[in-house]
């Protein structure tokens, strides 16, 4: 592997970077934070115009064709603004869930749509339970009714179910426990039956629902995949979600370092800069100290799923463990350079650190991770 990117990749860097800088700016983050959608349809569709919505669609289907390395350097731009929005959970999850499950009619059905940012998706899998990693926790039912499935059981914190068009959500067709029997199903955010309630958590850039489905009506030809043979597709998003929340954390604790080196350079306090102080100096080298190493577990991790699948879950655990804690360790950092302001609602500062609590949650902890990394070596 070459560790260095690509032309074209820090050409995509770049331009990434320049247009949410302009788009995305700090006061829009929190203009959407404030909002109730938690999302800019205006944002939203200039992305769609760059085509990183088709980023990882094929080129048959309208899109790009480009791989998960490319989508990490993009997702660690997101991270880096803070960006609001199902970006993550579309653009990346749903669409490699369809482009890894579904047969050629779906894709010809939902890819273009994906790909031209016309139809947004999301994917619901998390229960009661809290732990989308095992089958055993799976509680809701699919039933066979003619030519539909009958849907019935309810999700929790499912990535922004009010405003995405469709959901693709994991039910138990057979079985009680294994992973067999898991199916999964794409479902119109209108159908009757579903409803969602937005739930409230401390990251407001990350907007989340519960979902109750009330015998919802899911048409047979939307089912993704075989019939009870969507757990393999679930564990391969799984590790993509691992990959693209570290890609988004690198992303975030580059730019809290930032915005405490610039806070350092223009706060005075006892008649000098903070930033002169050596204490104030030594957060900040710890914190370069744990970013910079960073970025290779993230880059291999995503190149892992572009070129060595056998690697490509074990190197995702790995960059998700270490970037939970890395974000949130530079996130806390660089409140405590900002001192008394930087715990007030008023600076930015503290949308990068809450993002960084939910990144350490979101789809598995770094002790699941690490778990994970230790069975796949065998101890």
């Amino acid at each position: 592997m070459d560790f260095g990117l690509s032309d074209d990749q820090l050409i995509l860097q770049r331009s990434a970077r320049d247009l949410l800088a302009k788009e995305c700016p700090p006061a829009v983050v929190r203009r959407i934070a404030e909002g109730p959608s938690g999302h800019s349809e205006a944002l939203d569709r200039r992305m769609a115009e760059m085509g990183w919505t088709g980023l990882l669609v094929p080129p048959a289907s309208g899109g790009l064709g480009l791989g998960m390395l490319d989508m990490a350097i993009l997702l660690a731009e997101h991270g880096r603004a803070a960006v609001p929005g199902p970006f993550l959970f579309s653009a990346l999850l749903a669409t490699r869930a369809i482009v890894r499950g579904a047969d050629r009619r779906l894709k010809k059905q939902w890819l273009p749509k994906l790909a031209s940012g016309e139809c947004t998706a999301t994917i619901a899998l998390l229960e009661e339970s809290g732990d989308s990693a095992h089958p055993a926790v799976l509680r809701s039912r699919a039933r066979r009714k003619g030519a539909a499935y009958v849907l019935s059981g309810r999700k929790l914190f499912v990535p922004y179910a009010h405003c995405v068009d469709l959901l693709i959500t994991a039910c138990r067709t057979s079985g009680s426990d294994g992973p067999d029997g898991v199916t999964l199903f794409l479902v119109d955010r209108r159908a009757s039956g579903l409803s969602i309630r937005p739930l409230e958590t401390v990251d407001r850039t990350r907007r989340v629902c519960e979902v109750e489905m009330r015998r919802v009506e899911v048409p047979a030809d939307q089912l993704l995949g075989r019939l009870g043979g969507g757990w393999p597709v679930i564990e391969h998003l799984l590790d993509l979600a691992a990959v693209g929340v570290a890609a988004d954390g690198f992303g975030g604790a580059e730019r809290v370092l930032e915005m405490a080196v610039e806070y350092a350079k223009t706060r005075q306090q006892f008649g000098r800069l903070i930033g002169s102080f050596q204490a104030i100096k030594h957060i900040a080298a710890e914190m370069v100290a744990e970013i910079e190493p960073a970025r290779s577990l993230v880059w291999f991790a995503a190149y892992a799923h572009d070129a060595l699948p056998r690697e490509a879950r074990r190197a995702s655990s790995m960059a998700k463990a270490a970037l939970s804690e890395i974000y949130s360790r530079c996130a806390n950092r660089a409140v405590q350079i900002h001192g008394g302001i930087g715990f007030t609602w008023e600076h930015d500062v503290h949308f990068w650190f809450k993002r960084a609590k939910w990144n350490e949650l979101a789809f598995g902890a770094p002790a699941f991770h690490r778990e994970r990394v230790a069975a796949l070596g065998g101890f």
